[in-house]
């Protein structure tokens, strides 16, 4: 058994779900041409041809074989009961809210009855103990108590409800750019899986490996020029995935700061999700209108290219991800991380800068 060696079942999750995932996404993208289910260009999308949408029935297909393996190989035999049922609820969460992205990739549901769905399922998971249940505030650094505040149920129930359709809906609306939300998913997952592992919680850090896993199999066939999209069911299930396993892994280990790792790793999409609702509102639209506000949207018109853009929000994420292992008491090599990307960043759009003054010369000249 494997339960024994954590960091290798950690390695096998990984690598099984990116091979898995990577051999199903060509079946299902046969599939999908035969019976014509397509996802048709318009002015707002980037793809010029049609793309089939089902790339998440590969991601989940993966993710589930993966772990599959892994719990027959006895990776999960040693969990506690209370650890055994959080693992099965974030499992069954997640494949319902895959269930309310396939159902809208197929069938084109209304925002209102998609979001209807998503809090229902969040409700019924935080019923079963996947829940924001306390605040950990860094009291002792200002001279006070250390220890966690108990949360009431109705600001437990509210919190986590917020935190579960938030991060879902933050990564679908990042689903703009080829492999952009499958990148940034999988930088996201290895985060959660290292800051899982440094806080000893190595069954939430099994979850975050098959995650990262399916995102790179995944990626296989999404990286620009795409040859099959995730749809809203990949990204709904990533989404959510990433969400709970936030709340049952990082977000359980009591120490100063764990609360704050997981929206640290997840800060990019939320913060650009909240950008573009509060643009939306400002002009009296609803939150759920369709535009080119979003951070990747910003980035093309500022002259990136397609590949450009994807790459340097990866960059982005993983520099958030390696201040997460930081401050998570990981070893200090992801300080030189987090600086390393940083300068990467700096050159990047140093880069681009100079490209475009160039341009800008050469048009005067």
């Amino acid at each position: 058994m494997i339960s024994s060696r954590p960091d290798l079942a950690a390695v096998l999750a990984f690598g099984m779900a990116a091979v898995c995932t990577a051999l199903l996404v060509p079946i299902v993208r046969r599939a999908g041409l035969r019976w014509g289910l397509i996802d048709q260009p318009d002015s707002r999308k980037q793809h010029t041809t049609p793309m089939v949408r089902l790339g998440g029935v590969g991601i989940v297909g993966g993710f589930v074989i993966a772990l599959a393996l892994i719990w027959w190989m006895g990776g999960f035999v040693e969990l506690p009961a209370q650890r055994d049922s959080q693992i099965w609820t974030t499992l069954a969460g997640a494949l319902c809210f895959f269930v309310i992205g396939l159902a809208d990739d197929l069938f084109a549901l209304p925002p209102l009855p998609r979001l209807g769905g998503q809090v229902v399922v969040a409700m019924v998971v935080w019923s079963q103990g996947v829940q924001i249940g306390a605040i950990d505030l860094p009291l002792h650094l200002f001279g006070g108590p250390p220890g966690a505040i108990p949360l009431p149920d109705g600001l437990s129930l509210l919190a986590t409800v917020i935190w579960l359709v938030g991060i879902t809906n933050a990564i679908n609306w990042l689903d703009g750019l080829d492999g952009l939300a499958a990148g940034v998913s999988g930088i996201a997952a290895v985060g959660l899986l290292s800051v899982s592992y440094s806080l000893n919680q190595p069954a939430p850090g099994l979850l975050a490996a098959a995650l990262a896993g399916s995102c790179l199999g995944f990626l296989r066939h999404n990286f620009n020029p795409a040859r099959i999209f995730m749809g809203d069911g990949g990204s709904y299930f990533l989404g959510f995935a990433l969400a709970a396993i936030s709340i049952v892994g990082p977000a359980k280990g009591l120490t100063t700061v764990s609360l704050l790792l997981p929206l640290l790793i997840l800060s990019l999409p939320l913060a650009d999700m909240s950008a573009v609702i509060m643009g939306r509102l400002s002009q009296g639209h609803s939150p759920f209108y369709p535009d080119r506000r979003h951070l990747h949207h910003r980035l093309l018109r500022a002259g990136f290219s397609h590949r450009r853009t994807v790459v340097l929000i990866y960059a982005f994420t993983q520099w958030l991800a390696a201040l997460a292992l930081v401050l998570a008491n990981a070893e200090l090599r992801f300080l030189w991380l987090g600086l390393a990307t940083a300068v990467l960043i700096v050159v990047v759009t140093a880069a681009r800068r100079s490209l475009n003054r160039e341009q800008l010369a050469g048009d005067d000249g």
